[in-house]
Formats: C-alpha cells, structure tokens, sequence
C-alpha cells in the first residue's frame, strides 16, 4: 500500500471522456452530450453540485471545439466573438439576480443559434425552476431540451469516490470505497466532503487513509448529526 505524503499535493481534476464512469444515473445525459445534433441546437443540463456538469461541458467542448464560459462572467462586449463557435454557458441561474448578465445571455443565446452553433446550458435544479426574471430568456431556456444527472448509484458513486481520491494524488485501501459506498450519505457533494475530511486527516496524522479512519470519520459525523438533532 502506497504510504500518504505528510505534505499537501496540489489535486488536479481530470475531465478526458475516458476519465468519466458511465452508469444508469448519467448514461442519457452521456447519450446527449456525445449526439451530433440537439433540437433547436440547444441543451440544458441539470444536477446537483459534483454530479458531472462541468465534466461533461468539459468533454463536449473538447470534442465540438466549443468554449466554457460561467454565466456569471459574461461580458456584453464578448457576445460577437463567443458566438462564433459552439458555446456551454455553466451556472445559469447563478445570474437570476443580474439584469445586465441576463440581457447579455439571451442576446448570446440568439446569435449563437442564429450562427448555427449549439448552446449548452447548465444549473444544478430543472430549467423551469431557475426562475431567471427575464421572462423571454427564461422562455428560451423552458425551450431547450433538458437532460438531467440522477442522484448516484452505488457503481457510479464508488466510481466518483475513486475518481476524487485519484484527482488528489491518494490511494486509499482496498475496502475503503466499498465501505464508503455502502455507509455514507448518497450525494456527489457528501463524496467529495468525505475525500477531503479522510485526505485532512491522513495529513495531520501522517497515516494511510484505510478502512478504520474512514470507519472513525464517518460514526464522528454520525455523532455530531445526533447531537444537532
């Protein structure tokens, strides 16, 4: 078993296709990203926090030559330039309170279509709850087609668990994910906190990252749920 570094290594997140676990939850939302064509050349793909959003843009952007633009960083004076190339706009509703951001995305949103690219757009709840005050913009995105990332399976949240553990540089034993799968909370945000508590702990105490920490992890967050109960 590989020793865990006393220090801390920098993790990089790897967003290749070949580096995302394809399982029931995701297989339609893969199924898209990967088709040739979308109706109306637009796509809204929804999901909680961790679920593969960005990956997946990622993926899609890679392999249409597409750009990644998060909503809240778009700049009126851009839209001509973006709009020249296939476009993923992250984080949608995250501008429902910026009248300017939502201006400047539906005027993107016309000219890339009228351009013939494809817009793929993303939040983490359906597209008619993301409530954007901009009534023809909210419209346009009720219009799109709408795939959406299910909560994880136990294949596919062992697969993010792995994936999580390898971003940061760490190997955990060999029965830590199956006991991880089996006794954690079933969310793709629970996965990534328990990654970083088990990588905190092994750190401070200069220790591998085994069954019985993660064990002692998961019953002190038991412990401490009870307690503000």
């Amino acid at each position: 078993m590989a020793t865990q570094l006393s220090f801390d290594l920098p993790s990089k997140t790897a967003l290749g296709r070949e580096d995302f676990f394809v399982s029931p939850a995701n297989a339609l939302a893969v199924a898209m990203i990967s088709a040739t064509s979308w109706p109306g050349n637009k796509l809204v793909l929804s999901g909680p926090a961790g679920s593969g959003k960005t990956h997946l843009a990622h993926v899609w952007a890679a392999e249409t030559g597409g750009r990644i633009v998060q909503a809240i960083d778009l700049r009126y004076e851009e839209v001509p330039n973006l709009a020249r190339t296939s476009v993923a706009i992250e984080d949608v509703p995250l501008i429902a309170g910026d009248p300017e951001q939502q201006k400047t995305l539906f005027h993107l949103h016309n000219l890339v279509l009228a351009e013939g690219n494809a817009l793929l757009m993303t939040g983490r709840s359906a597209p008619k709850l993301w409530r954007l005050p901009l009534a023809d913009l909210q419209s346009r995105v009720e219009g799109a087609h709408h795939v959406a990332l299910e909560a994880p399976d136990d294949a596919l949240l062992g697969a993010v668990l792995a994936k999580l553990f390898t971003d940061r540089q760490l190997s955990p034993g060999p029965d830590v994910i199956a006991y991880l799968v089996k006794h954690m909370d079933r969310s793709f945000e629970a996965a990534a906190k328990v990654v970083d508590e088990l990588d905190r702990i092994a750190l401070d105490e200069k220790r591998d990252i085994t069954r019985a920490l993660a064990v002692r992890l998961l019953n002190t967050e038991l412990e401490q749920s009870d307690a503000h109960d």
